[in-house]
This record gives C-alpha cells, sequence and structure tokens, in this order.
C-alpha cells in the first residue's frame, strides 16, 4: 500500500468510525455469534496475493461487527466504561504512524517528555500532592502503564525488592530466599482480581481482610491483620487500598489504612481505576484524603477520562524503588543522557513502550480540564437520574448509588432479581451485569457511553420494567 492508498483508506475509515459512533445505539449491544462463529465464515488460510482495502472495509462489516460488543452503545451499562473520544483516536492513529518504541530518552525523546508533562498536567488537575508529580524537587513522578492490573504489580513488585532489600541488610543471617517465603500483603475482599492475580506473579500471598457493610476497609481491620500476622513471623509488605470498587464503588478508608501503614512501614498502593477520574471535580477530592501518606496511586483515563485503551496512569513517591527493582542494563541500551531524564523502561515491567501519552495530550488540549469536568458531572448525573427513576418504582430498590453506578434489585427473594436479570440478559436490548451487596443479588447499572442522553436513560429502564410483570408474581405488581 503506497501513501495515496494509505490517504483513501484512512479517510474512508475515520468516515467509518465517525458514522459508528454517530449509529451504534441502533445496533444490537450484545453480539448473538456463537464460539467459533469466525472460523467458518472465513479462509482457512492468509490470502496469497494482497486484496483490495476496500473488500477488507467490507468485511470489517460483514464479519467483524456481528462478533462486536458495544462498549460505546449508550445501551451498554455492564462493568464500568472504556473511554472513547475522537481526539484519542487521533491520537492513537499518530502514535501508531510515528511508530517508535520509548523504552528510554534517546531512542525517542518527545515519547518520553510528552509523557513526563502530561503526566505532570493530570496529577495536578487530580489534586496529587507535589510529592507524586515529576516537577517536584524529590524523587516522585508520573508514568503510563498499560492497566490497572500493571500497576498494581509493579507497585508489588517494587516494594517486595524493597523491604527484602532492607531486611537482608539489617538481619545478615536471613538469605534472601528466607525473607520472600515470609512476604505477605493485603487488601479488601472487594479489591478487583487483578489485585489477587498481582499477589500470585509476585508469588507474595494476597489476604484479603474483611469490609464493612457499606463494602470499605478500615483501619482496625488492617492493623489487626498485621499484628497477627507479624507473630506468626510473616513479614507484610504491601496494602493495596481501593477507591471504587468493582463491585459497587465503595471506597476504603484510605486516611485510617495510610496511617496504619506509616505506622508499620508498609507500601501503600491505591488503585482509583475507574473512580479516580473523578477526582478531576474538586467536590470528590474528599474521597482520597489521606493520599498525601501513600506510596503509590493510580486511575485509568481509558476508563472514564475519555482517553481509549490502553492508557493507566501510576504515581509514585520515590521513583528510586522502581529503578532499584527493575533496573536491567546492557551496553546497548545506554546512552549520554542516562541519569538526567528517566528512562521509563525502569518504571515498568517490558522494555518496550508505546507513544502512549499522545492521545492523552490530545485529549487533555481539545477538551480542557472543564470539558473533562463537565463530561465527568453529566455522566454521575444522569446516574442520578437512574437512581430516580428506581426509587420512584415500588417494586424496586437502591442499594447502592455512588457517582456513574447505581446498584439496585426487586424487593423480595435474590431469585426475583436472578429471573429478572436473565430475561433482560436473553432479550438482548441492553447490557447489565449482576454482583453481590452482602447477602443481596443486585443488578449493576453503570453509565459507559460518552453519547448517553436522558433518553437512553428511560430507553434502559423502560426495558428492565417490561420483564418484570413475566419475573414477578402477580400480586406482588399489584395490577402495575
Amino acid at each position: 500500500m503506497n501513501s495515496r492508498e494509505f490517504r483513501e483508506f484512512g479517510k474512508a475509515m475515520v468516515d467509518y468510525i465517525a458514522d459508528y459512533i454517530d449509529n451504534v445505539r441502533d445496533r444490537d449491544v450484545i453480539p448473538s455469534v456463537q464460539p467459533g462463529y469466525l472460523q467458518t465464515e472465513m479462509p482457512q488460510e492468509a490470502p496469497n496475493e494482497g486484496e483490495r482495502w476496500e473488500d477488507v472495509l467490507k468485511d470489517v462489516e460483514k464479519l467483524i461487527m456481528p462478533g462486536i460488543t458495544h462498549w460505546h452503545s449508550p445501551k451498554f451499562h455492564a462493568y464500568y466504561p472504556t473511554s472513547n473520544s475522537f481526539p484519542a483516536v487521533v491520537g492513537e492513529m499518530l502514535s501508531a504512524g510515528i511508530g517508535c518504541i520509548g523504552f528510554n530518552w534517546i531512542t525517542s525523546p518527545a515519547c518520553t517528555e510528552l509523557e513526563v508533562v502530561t503526566m505532570n498536567w493530570l496529577g495536578k488537575l487530580l489534586g496529587l500532592p507535589e510529592d507524586f508529580l515529576n516537577s517536584a524537587e524529590g524523587p516522585g513522578g508520573g508514568v503510563i502503564q498499560g492497566s490497572a492490573s500493571e500497576a498494581t504489580l509493579v507497585g508489588l513488585l517494587a516494594a517486595k525488592e524493597k523491604v527484602v532489600r532492607l531486611l537482608a541488610k539489617k538481619e545478615p543471617s536471613l538469605s534472601e530466599g528466607e525473607i520472600k517465603t515470609k512476604l505477605v500483603a493485603y487488601t479488601s475482599d472487594q479489591a478487583n482480581s487483578s489485585v489477587e492475580k498481582a499477589g500470585i506473579l509476585a508469588s507474595v500471598p494476597m489476604i484479603h481482610l474483611p469490609t464493612g457493610p457499606d463494602g470499605s476497609l478500615s483501619g482496625d481491620v488492617l492493623r489487626r491483620a498485621i499484628a497477627k500476622d507479624r507473630a506468626s513471623g510473616l513479614i507484610p509488605c504491601y496494602v493495596v487500598a481501593s477507591l471504587g470498587t468493582t463491585g459497587t464503588c465503595a471506597f476504603d478508608n484510605l486516611e485510617e489504612l495510610a496511617v496504619v501503614c506509616k505506622d508499620e512501614d508498609i507500601w501503600l498502593h491505591v488503585d482509583a481505576a475507574y473512580a479516580g477520574a473523578a477526582f478531576v471535580c474538586p467536590e470528590y477530592r474528599h474521597l482520597m484524603k489521606g493520599i498525601e501518606l501513600c506510596d503509590s496511586f493510580n486511575f485509568n483515563p481509558h476508563k472514564w477520562m475519555l482517553v481509549n485503551f490502553d492508557c493507566s496512569a501510576l504515581w509514585v513517591k520515590n521513583s528510586r524503588n522502581l529503578i532499584e527493582a527493575f533496573n536491567v542494563d546492557r551496553i546497548y541500551l545506554q546512552h549520554q543522557y542516562e541519569g538526567i531524564a528517566p528512562d521509563y523502561r525502569h518504571w515498568q515491567i517490558p522494555l518496550g513502550r508505546r507513544f502512549r501519552s499522545l492521545k492523552l495530550w490530545f485529549v487533555l488540549r481539545i477538551y480542557g480540564a472543564e470539558g473533562i469536568r463537565r463530561h465527568i458531572r453529566h455522566q454521575i448525573s444522569l446516574a442520578k437520574h437512574f437512581e430516580q427513576l428506581v426509587n420512584a418504582d415500588a417494586r424496586f430498590e437502591v442499594k447502592s448509588s455512588v457517582m456513574g453506578l447505581v446498584c439496585f434489585r426487586l424487593k423480595g427473594a435474590n431469585e426475583l432479581t436472578q429471573k429478572l436479570i436473565d430475561k433482560i440478559s436473553a432479550a438482548r436490548k441492553i447490557y447489565v451485569i449482576p454482583c453481590y451487596i452482602q447477602e443481596y443479588f443486585v443488578i449493576r447499572f453503570a453509565i459507559c457511553a460518552r453519547t448517553t442522553t436522558i433518553e437512553d436513560i428511560h430507553y434502559s429502564w423502560a426495558e428492565i420494567v417490561s420483564h418484570v410483570k413475566a419475573t414477578v408474581p402477580a400480586e406482588f405488581t399489584n395490577g402495575i
């Protein structure tokens, strides 16, 4: 493909993407295909000769779109949002066009420099303490990871190596192997599955601590667990606090946890993957009270802040802990500017890294801080409107409503809500998923698509209500 053909193909694809976003609500949000559908529709081998791009684009609509779950449909209310905006898409296009691999400063200075600048912008936008910023006098700084899973693992590995290194000096009789077998980490029983996976990958047991009725982990629970484990000869090294849990968007008591971790000299990592975006709005920053005592903080701009996947922002107070944990030097990686600018290969698990900061830069510049705040506040207002609709119907009850997520259920036995969500799922008109809040089986309703309107909320609520009569006993509906 030459540049002329690329221009034609690229323009056609831009039109296709714009039309897709404009009309996505007209598509079924959940596909009806079965596993293996594409294997029967496509040749068993790659083509021997190249094909026309026009034919490839036709097959996108014919073969690929029938198997797409439309995360950017206003009828998609499952999980949490995955962001999408035109500035981010264009930034991703430019990143692919430049095609650099920015593992150290010299391999593409702008790749590193722009990441430093945008992570400073973003940290200030959230109201993070200066200690976390690249612009601070100390060793703090921000780096873009691929996901919150990576950020949690990076923090755990750095904390693990820090403790092993310090104890090996303090207790020369203990080998590194002996120390590692005694390490433990903590999180709440509502934390994301990726936190548990980080423990598996780092070979550090991740202990899940019980939360209160509101889904929040308290400092007292953590302190007791640490005391018990220390008495058993274990070595606590890492705590993951959740600001916005996956199930219900509950917030751990960060201030209490931070005091405990400071007293016990334990690394405290904050996972705010979804809810962290709300901190661009000052009225939500009280939810991260205590952040100044934490060691690392992570949220995903690719969830709620208009930047498409993947873009996960991680800040640390002391980047030297990352460098000491991940530094592998080879002569072919050395350059004359080492130590002057960050080499982000030392701040992450892989060596190679994409130019992710371009799409973040595009979004920050084209939307601006106020545009991002309007987006967040609008989505929260839509969730509040949905909550009002639920509360106005005597058959339902809201069990939790936080930011852009409402968790609700039919009154009565859990089986009623289970039957309701089964019927909603079978109809494929909207997409919702369940979770438990204590013993209650609830439906999660998240505001996900950037283009969602009040009318879309009413459509989704009408779809939910339409299945109630087939779910609830007649005497319970009171003729409704």
